[in-house]
């Protein structure tokens, strides 16, 4: 059984395409998915950007005087998403959700065949061809199988 690993992160659309078209060609084959781990701390902003816009959004919808409470004057900014609750809470809602997605998403689409890593979109900046993908899955399995019926044949 042989396992073909494909991480993504924003690419789930394409991952079910090649899960559909490799499963067709290669029913044997077992297909994981998974998420590429965002590069530095972008996974800890998106947190911190998630705690803040949901403390944005009931401040806003409580009617919490925030700048009262700091005993700073209230801008006008904040005063206007007071006077449109709805429009303010929709913005602070997509424009974080928009923010946080750029974060986290690393570009990654990463192919390994057995744990060999076999395509990292990160180093060729593109997926692959389905037939260039047949093409590699087709030289994996035959050196695969080279060695497992010759062992003498990597030494």
């Amino acid at each position: 059984m042989t396992f073909l690993y494909c991480y993504s992160c924003g690419y789930r659309k394409a991952f079910d395409e090649y899960y559909n078209i490799i499963h067709e060609k290669y029913p044997e084959i077992t297909i994981r998915g998974g998420n590429y781990d965002p590069p530095g701390f972008n996974m800890y902003f998106s947190k911190i950007l998630l705690v803040t816009k949901l403390l944005m959004i009931i401040a806003l919808m409580s009617n919490f005087d925030l700048f009262g409470y700091l005993r700073q004057p209230m801008p006008s900014w904040w005063r206007w998403c007071t006077e449109n609750k709805l429009y303010a809470c929709m913005m602070v809602f997509f424009l974080g959700n928009m923010l946080e997605a750029q974060l986290i998403s690393s570009g990654a689409f990463e192919i390994a065949l057995n744990d060999v890593p076999v395509w990292s979109k990160l180093e060729t900046g593109r997926i692959p061809a389905p037939q260039e993908l047949f093409q590699i899955i087709d030289s994996h399995l035959q050196f695969t199988d080279k060695i497992e019926t010759n062992p003498d044949f990597v030494k």
